[in-house]
């Protein structure tokens, strides 16, 4: 009987011994595997060398003298810039029927485009309080140079630059005219020009706004 227990025991363990070893073949087996490595940012890729930028490009060539002649046409308050030449509102009539009157209207005052004549009672000013009132050249525009340098530059919006220097004062001419500036029998030219006065004249002053304040004590002009 004894004989008999102990073959039952030793059967036991040997079933027990059996199973630990069949659990422990995977866990060993886990123990060898090695971990996966982590993943490694990618690098981005190196950035090829930049070439130096030559000194020129090799675009285009200096301008010539006549060229630079033919745009530098501005003309200051003061008439410099003004050309030769010299126009009546007579010569400026024709030309402003053919040229501007399509944009303009037949007096200047019609439209579709800007109103270019008309002055306002008393040479009011109220542009600030009401900007429905038509600053036409005769209303607004301070110097009758301008007059001279936009047409001449801009003018007629189809062949802006078209027009010759005799017609440009004939045009100015004309329109100062329709603005009741000068008489119908004034001849405009690069002296009689900048002597027109402008109602809106002194309604214009220049702005001081980031210019050195003047040192104590010193005269203002």
């Amino acid at each position: 009987m004894k004989s008999a227990l102990r073959l039952v025991a030793i059967g036991v363990l040997g079933l027990i011994c059996a199973g630990g070893d069949r659990n422990a073949v995977p866990l060993a087996a886990q123990a060898r595997t090695t971990a996966p490595a982590k993943a490694q940012p990618a690098k981005a890729p190196a950035k090829a060398p930049s070439a130096k930028e030559p000194a020129r490009f090799g675009i285009g060539r200096p301008a010539t003298p006549a060229e630079i002649t033919a745009w530098d046409i501005d003309v200051g308050p003061d008439g410099v810039g003004l050309p030769p030449g010299r126009g009546t509102p007579a010569d400026g009539a024709p030309i402003y029927a053919s040229r501007c009157a399509g944009c303009h209207g037949k007096t200047g005052k019609e439209g579709p485009n800007d109103v270019l004549a008309g002055r306002l009672p008393g040479d009011a000013f109220p542009f600030a309080r009401d900007p429905r009132a038509p600053k036409t050249i005769g209303s607004y525009w301070p110097y009758a140079t301008t007059a001279f340098d936009y047409i001449r530059r801009a003018m007629p919006p189809d062949a802006p630059g078209s027009l010759k220097d005799n017609e440009v004062y004939g045009l100015v001419a004309y329109l100062l005219f329709l603005n009741e500036l000068i008489p119908a029998d004034a001849s405009i030219d690069a002296t009689s020009l900048p002597k027109v006065k402008m109602p809106a004249h002194d309604r214009f002053v220049p702005d001081t706004r980031g210019a050195p304040k003047p040192a104590p004590g010193a005269k203002s002009r």
